[in-house]
């Protein structure tokens, strides 16, 4: 089997690798799971990152574009033999015509896994409770940690014998409150992004808007929030441009444990606004959490430019609290 990539990689748009793995198992294929473990300077992708390839289908990229196809060959023999691949690019590499523009090494595991694999099936259940687990494998065989999983590095590599362990995160979701140009953007813009996106507006029309994979909710703050249970992997961005609907949301919004809290609004009203917050109750720890006025200052005023802004900020937020990927492994447990 060999797998001609398309002219343009839409493939590599997908960084989470659930969804495909997911597909597998319902179309019952086998599947080859590519993963980078190792990066020298300059990687355009971090530790961590994967490819998916089947018979019939390939998902996300490792590379500018330079290791791609190869990837694809290799794993179509991984599929047809079952044996585990590691491969080197760059320096050290044993394909010196395939060249990396950035200059850097990258070293890649591909192993087999197949659509009834024990720890792909637990894996896909504890994406779907939103728990973070540590996938562990040798290349043959694979196994899941969940517990202390939030706290461990996003990617880390033991030789002799060698084993690896890729943290596997909750896949991130935005919550937008409100209904002007601003909020549809945001949330329009989150949703090409890879965030699972809602869209909340109080009591607002019973037709959802017309945003390709948005949610939409019209139930109050309090009860949208609730429906939601914000989580560590959720940002939440309150751009009602109503002060009543904005501070409804940030009562419901700042308390939970929503990784990111920002509101749209005026910066000489932020002291006014967290005035009436901290009389409501807000805590001082919840308050020092809001990002106000929200997104980065990137200069723009028009609702794209904001939007951008925004889910720049978040993405910024996230990173900071990303564990750094190490590449050595001290003792297994």
């Amino acid at each position: 089997m060999s797998l001609d990539l398309p002219e343009w990689p839409m493939f590599g748009l997908a960084d989470d690798m659930r969804p495909a793995m997911r597909g597998a198992v319902l179309a019952k294929e086998t599947m080859s799971l590519a993963t980078l473990y190792a990066v020298g300077d300059g990687g355009p992708r971090p530790a961590g990152s994967q490819m998916v390839v089947t018979n019939s289908a390939v998902s996300g990229f490792l590379s500018g574009g330079c290791i791609e196809a190869d990837i694809a060959l290799h794993a179509a023999r991984v599929i047809a033999d079952g044996e585990p691949r590691h491969l080197v690019y760059g320096q050290g590499s044993p394909w010196p015509d395939i060249q990396l523009l950035c200059g850097s090494r990258l070293d890649i595991l591909v192993e087999r896994v197949l659509p009834d694999d024990p720890a792909l099936a637990e894996l896909l259940i504890q994406a779907d409770a939103r728990r973070p687990v540590v996938w562990i494998t040798d290349g043959r065989t694979r196994r899941l940690k969940s517990q202390d999983a939030a706290s461990a590095p996003a990617c880390q590599t033991r030789e002799a014998p060698f084993e690896l362990r890729r943290r596997s995160d909750p896949g991130p979701r935005l919550v937008v409150f409100g209904a002007d140009p601003i909020a549809i953007a945001t949330a329009s813009l989150g949703g090409q992004a890879g965030f699972e996106t809602t869209l909340v507006r109080p009591k607002g029309p019973s037709e959802p808007p017309p945003l390709a994979g948005v949610g939409y909710s019209r139930a109050s703050s309090e009860a949208a929030l609730r429906d939601i249970r914000p989580d560590a992997w959720t940002a939440i961005a309150v751009a009602s441009h109503d002060w009543e609907l904005d501070h409804e949301a940030l009562l419901a919004a700042l308390p939970s444990q929503a990784g990111y809290v920002g509101v749209v609004g005026a910066r000489r009203r932020i002291p006014e606004r967290l005035a009436r917050l901290r009389g409501a109750g807000v805590s001082q720890a919840a308050l020092e959490r809001l990002h106000a006025p929200i997104g980065l200052d990137l200069g723009g005023k028009a609702p794209w430019e904001i939007a951008v802004s925004v889910i720049a900020e978040i993405i910024a937020t996230r990173a900071d609290r990303s564990t750094e990927a190490a590449l050595t492994l001290e003792a297994s447990s």
